[in-house]
This record gives structure tokens, C-alpha cells and sequence, in this order.
């Protein structure tokens, strides 16, 4: 007899779905797979069957394959399934084949999930599963979130039959003569996670023959200290990060006072991709030169005086564009310059506006980044100063040093370091009779 009941009260302890949502089943057609599909049908879910098919075993993925297909048939269930050239994948990636499979699956069930109209996506990950999991998340380095192993939902992810070990899921299978397919591989030790469960795990269920139960209340007891450290790290970030226009910035005294220090800029700085090395090395650094730069894959991290200050990685050089008397807008790297014109003389102090004497511009005009040797005479000054000290005296971050545009005059002749001074010999006089008017807008 199948476990309806006990089925029915997971997935309402653990909150999984809802009534009236629709579940994709993730079914491979061995024993797990094929036993949560038969569990959902009992209870009455609205779901579809999805099957990959990795061509890594040849006739057997094909035999996976049609038999997956004739059971979604004799149960009337929608039935997709797609086709990996998994290898191909993994060397285009330079990542194994077992990570390879891993990321194609999940990023098909989701296109299904999708486009199918399906709410979550069920795997029939179990108890040993979990327990594999912690294990190999320790050996290779984990923090909080890897002593958790498998949860029960992560986003549309939601693993049903975690309420079950491998023991009780043979028997059922068993029991209840539920036809499945033997995947050949899970008898290699080839891969890390069948040495744990063939050679690891067998050892420690002789050390405690209730290995299952006692890493499922383990990993609920690190998922509810996840919790706890993620509230409190958000209290934290609400506290410290301050949101500017150009970037977040960190107080560095504020980072000196953290305890524990590693563990919370850790988790601070995650969300910006910032790995454990890293973050050690911006704690060794807190004393270091202005301008010390660190970085993620998708974000920098500046020592900026007193300030980390955190921003999005992007080209400090981007490309010249050209200004013509017709141009309304144009867009520079993360800004936009819209420029217009009036025969109305007037002036606003807005460091994001140059109003300036129509009558001297030079078409085209250069809109570029900043070049070694800029000079220009600030508004109201009469002398050239070279534009890295003017960044200096007035405390410009590195970061928007390199991201600043430059307008620069057809004759070579800067006429505004835009968003901060433009050029005195560009102001507005009483001669004036065209003026025209550039405005700095962040996108």
C-alpha cells in the first residue's frame, strides 16, 4: 500500500504546494522518480512528466526513455522530454559531466515550467540523498547553507520524498510491484556521489544504524540557523550598506567592528558574488591605499578613503560618441546625456546640467571617458587645472573616475566633466544669444 498519507502530511508540514497548483514531475524512471509519480497520481495533483535523456548510456537512456514515455501514456499524464549532447556541453564549459547534466536539466524544467504553465517543479530527491549531499558539501569546503543539504522547497524547486530513505523506498517499490528502470551507473564508482554512497555511507550506518533520521533533524536544525543568520544579516545590511546613486557603500570602521568579521562580510558581500578568498584578502587590505580594487565576477569592491564601496563591473572604457546638433539623446555606459536648446539665457546651479554658450560649440562634439592629461578651467577659475587633481581636491571615488563622461568641444576643448563642473570658458554671458543645455541622467 502506497504511503498516501504520510505523502500528503509532508507536503503540508513543509508547505510545498497549494491546492490547484500544477506540478511538473521530474521523472528519470527509477524507483524514486517513478514512485513520487505514482503518489502524486494517487492524491489526485494536476502534473505533467518531464524526461531528459543525456545520451551518456546509449540503448539504456533510450530504454529510460520509452518507458518513461509509456507510463505517462497508460496514466494519461502530458509527457516531455528533451535531448542533451551532455559531453559537448561539459567541454564547452570546462565542467564535469555530472555538473554538465545538472545544469541542462534544471534550466529545461524551468523553460517547461514555464511555458507549460506549471507552478513547481517536484524532484524525488530522499532521505540519503540529503545525507550524500552533506556529505560531499563537507569534503569540499561548505558554509551554513551546505550543512543544510537538500531542503524540502527552494524557490520552484520542491522535493516531496524527503520523508523517505533508499530502505523504504526499495520496499515500497516492492510491495506494491512498481514497475522502473536500473540506471547502470549508479553502480560506478566513477563519480564522487556513488563512492559516498557505496563506500562512505555504508560505514557510518555501522557507527548509527539510524543515519538517516539523525542528518534529517541535523539539517533542520542548520536550515533553521540559516534563517536566524540571514535575518539577522539583513538587519545588519539595512544598518550599514548605504544605497547611493554611484554605488553601495560600507563604512570600512563599521566592517572593523564585525563579530564574527569573516562570517558577516561574508554574507554581506554574497549577494555580490564576493567568494571566502576574497573576502580575506578585503580584510587584510582595510588599512590599504584608496583605490585598492577586489573583485567578483559580477561586481567590484573599491577601498574608497573610509568607505568599501561595492558597484557593478563594467568596461572603464567605453567607446567615444559623437554629438550633433540634431542628437536629443545618447547613451554612455550606465548614463544618458540629453541635450536641448533655448534662446532663453538663464542658469541653474545643478552639477547634472551644463548650460552652455551655444555660439562656441564646435560640431561634432566627443562624448569619452577620461584621458591622462585632461585639463579644463572650472567655472569660475581662470586657469587650467589637469582633471586628475580636480578629481583629488574634490574626493572623486576611483570607480567614477573611470566612468565619468567627458564632453568634449569639436577643437579638443573640454566643456564639462559631466554630473560634477563645466567649463568657465564655456559660461553663459551677456553676449550669449543661444544656449544649450546638457543634462546627465543615470539609466
Amino acid at each position: 500500500m502506497l504511503p498516501v498519507q504520510p505523502f500528503q502530511d509532508f507536503i503540508e508540514q513543509q508547505q510545498l504546494f497549494v491546492q490547484g497548483n500544477r506540478i511538473l514531475l521530474a521523472v528519470s524512471g527509477g524507483k524514486d522518480s517513478v514512485l513520487m509519480l505514482h503518489l502524486f497520481k494517487a492524491i489526485g495533483v494536476d502534473v505533467g512528466v518531464a524526461h531528459c535523456n543525456f545520451n551518456l548510456r546509449a540503448c539504456e537512456a533510450q530504454r529510460d526513455e520509452s518507458f518513461v514515455a509509456l507510463l505517462a501514456k497508460n496514466l494519461g499524464l502530458p509527457f516531455y522530454v528533451t535531448h542533451f549532447d551532455t559531453k559537448k556541453y561539459a567541454a564547452e564549459n570546462k565542467i564535469s559531466t555530472q555538473m554538465a547534466a545538472r545544469d541542462l536539466r534544471y534550466q529545461w524544467f524551468e523553460k517547461i515550467r514555464l511555458s507549460e504553465q506549471y507552478d513547481y517543479i517536484a524532484l524525488a530527491q530522499h532521505q540519503n540523498d540529503a545525507v550524500e549531499t552533506v556529505l560531499i558539501n563537507l569534503t569540499r569546503g561548505t558554509g551554513i547553507s551546505g550543512l543544510h543539504g537538500i531542503l524540502p522547497k527552494r524557490d520552484r524547486l520542491i522535493r516531496p520524498l524527503l520523508f523517505l530513505n533508499r530502505q523504504q523506498i526499495e520496499e515500497l517499490v516492492t510491495d506494491n510491484n512498481i514497475d522502473f528502470v536500473e540506471d547502470s551507473s549508479n553502480a560506478s564508482t566513477h563519480y564522487t556521489r556513488n563512492k559516498i554512497r557505496l563506500q562512505v555511507v555504508p560505514h557510518l550506518q555501522e557507527i548509527n544504524p539510524n543515519l538517516e533520521k539523525t542528518f534529517a533533524e541535523n539539517i533542520a536544525r542548520f536550515a533553521e540557523l540559516e534563517t536566524l543568520l540571514n535575518v539577522q544579516v539583513q538587519k545588519l545590511a539595512d544598518k550599514i550598506l548605504n544605497k547611493r546613486i554611484d554605488g553601495i557603500y560600507i563604512p570600512l570602521a563599521e566592517i572593523t567592528r564585525l563579530k564574527p568579521q569573516k562570517l558577516l562580510l561574508y554574507e554581506l558581500l554574497k549577494p555580490f558574488g564576493f567568494g571566502e578568498n576574497v573576502i580575506q584578502e578585503i580584510l587584510d587590505s582595510l588599512k590599504a591605499l584608496s583605490g585598492t580594487h577586489f573583485f567578483s565576477s559580477t561586481h567590484q569592491a573599491i577601498i574608497n578613503r573610509n568607505d568599501l564601496v561595492i558597484v557593478e563591473k563594467s568596461a572603464s572604457v567605453n567607446a567615444n560618441q559623437f554629438i550633433h546638433p540634431a542628437t536629443e539623446g545618447i547613451v554612455f555606459g550606465d548614463h544618458e546625456i540629453v541635450l536641448k536648446f533655448t534662446e532663453e539665457i538663464k542658469f541653474e546651479s545643478n552639477p547634472n546640467k551644463a548650460y552652455i554658450n551655444a555660439g562656441k560649440l564646435i560640431f561634432p562634439l566627443v562624448l569619452r571617458n577620461w584621458q591622462n592629461g585632461d585639463k579644463f578651467i572650472p567655472l569660475g577659475m581662470r586657469s587650467l587645472k589637469k582633471v586628475s587633481d580636480y578629481f583629488i581636491d574634490e574626493k572623486v571615488p576611483l570607480h567614477l573616475k573611470n566612468t565619468t563622461p567627458i564632453l568634449v568641444n569639436g577643437n579638443g576643448e573640454i566643456v564639462w566633466i559631466a554630473g560634477m563642473r563645466q567649463d568657465n570658458r564655456y559660461k553663459l554671458t551677456t553676449a550669449t544669444k543661444k544656449v544649450a543645455i546638457f543634462e546627465l541622467k543615470i539609466k
